[in-house]
């Protein structure tokens, strides 16, 4: 089968921790390679953000990554893209053109790839299957006057929820919000994001570390992601460090109001010697620093599914997490990790402490979330069910042809 991936503005090339790279980037590329491996032709459409890249990359794991001129040609936060979309519209509904190149599924990602879905797919009768990752019902709730989406962005999710042929909700909690935004529960499957459990596994090396409990957390730097709620909890652990991966790259740490921020607050709070800022990382290194820690702190104010606690779960390290989104799917609470609600310093203290004083428990957590991870969550499982979601588009339109 021919699938199309879009993902205007995260590429599965991209390197992770900035204010636009993250969950969305890895989700991709590790669909992507699923896919490959399950024997489809897999081609990800994302936008040409740099004059020097390549119309076309093949990556190693043998899926195509297409560079779709849209707007000039250099980064631009994905909140002003929405004004560049029918160029990609048109440029992708010209490509499709060629026979060889025609989809017979485009899975879109995030809801301006959606848009593009809808402007290319019309002209052949693709069926489009689309994935939120974030709702903007959902971010307004929270940011308030600090959401920077475009006005018309919820209108158009809803539109989007009743055109395409298949909505993929990638967690419980994202379903009542689907529903609730007007979408019928007929229409949506719930299929996860997918680890990669033979890159993220107990075996292989571990970040240098010293001889304090590590709390790593992982992620873009944006304020959402509630690092500030760790440094605060971080006086109520007094033997733990807490090891913060992501942002732009160390060199530049010292110029990000983010970084200078928690740094400050570090300061303020007496644990400025146990606060290090990693910067990005590649993320092949990635399952060294998991194997480093002794506990994952999965922080936000909300999150939509959240890839990095699997990640942490599948290299066999437990999880305290928010009780928010798709984290009440993946973390047990009292099993693979602890829950506590978000925002609240002070229960996140009492969580991490419970855990740097009992060695045993954190042993159990971590055989369970391996389990959990392996059984439920490996990319190769939730690349068959999305098989399956496609296949049952494309199956009735291929006996109408006939």
């Amino acid at each position: 089968m021919r699938v199309a991936l879009i993902s205007e503005h995260a590429s599965p090339l991209a390197v992770l921790g900035g204010a636009d790279a993250g969950g969305q980037n890895a989700h991709v590329a590790e669909l992507a390679s699923a896919l490959t491996q399950l024997g489809h032709g897999v081609r990800v459409y994302t936008r040409r953000d740099r004059v020097d890249q390549s119309d076309v990359i093949e990556t190693p794991d043998g899926y195509e990554v297409v560079h779709v001129p849209a707007g000039p040609a250099e980064p631009m936060a994905k909140d002003d893209l929405l004004p560049h979309l029918p160029e990609f519209g048109r440029w992708l509904r010209e490509d499709w053109a060629h026979g060889n190149r025609r989809p017979d599924v485009a899975h879109a990602h995030f809801w301006m790839s959606g848009l593009v879905a809808v402007m290319a797919a019309r002209r052949f009768a693709t069926p489009i299957v689309q994935t939120y990752h974030a709702l903007g019902a959902v971010k307004r709730r929270h940011q308030g006057a600090a959401d920077t989406s475009p006005r018309s962005r919820i209108g158009y999710e809803y539109q989007l929820g009743r055109t395409v042929h298949r909505v993929i909700a990638q967690c419980t909690d994202e379903v009542a919000e689907l529903v609730r935004l007007g979408i019928p529960r007929g229409r949506i499957d719930v299929v996860p994001s997918g680890v990669d459990t033979d890159r993220f596994t107990t075996r292989g090396r571990a970040a240098p570390r010293g001889r304090r409990f590590r709390i790593l957390s992982v992620g873009r730097f944006v304020d959402r992601k509630g690092y500030d709620d760790v440094i605060r909890a971080l006086p109520a652990v007094p033997k733990a460090e807490f090891v913060l991966i992501g942002g732009p790259p160390a060199a530049e740490l010292d110029t990000d109001p983010l970084a200078r921020r928690l740094r400050a607050l570090a300061r303020e709070c007496g644990v400025g010697n146990r606060v290090r800022l990693v910067g990005s990382v590649p993320r092949e290194e990635m399952p060294k620093w998991y194997r480093s820690a002794d506990v994952v702190a999965a922080t936000p104010w909300y999150e939509p599914f959240g890839l990095t606690p699997l990640e942490a779960m599948a290299c066999g390290v437990p999880v305290v997490a928010t009780a928010v989104g798709g984290l009440t799917d993946t973390v047990v609470d009292g099993v693979t990790g602890d829950l506590v609600p978000p925002r609240d310093p002070d229960a996140l203290g009492d969580a991490l402490r419970g855990l740097a004083e009992d060695r045993q428990r954190r042993m159990a957590y971590a055989a369970a979330a391996i389990d959990r991870t392996r059984a439920r969550y490996s990319r190769q499982r939730c690349a068959e069910q999305l098989t399956a979601v496609y296949e049952e588009l494309t199956v009735p339109l291929e006996r109408t042809a006939a």
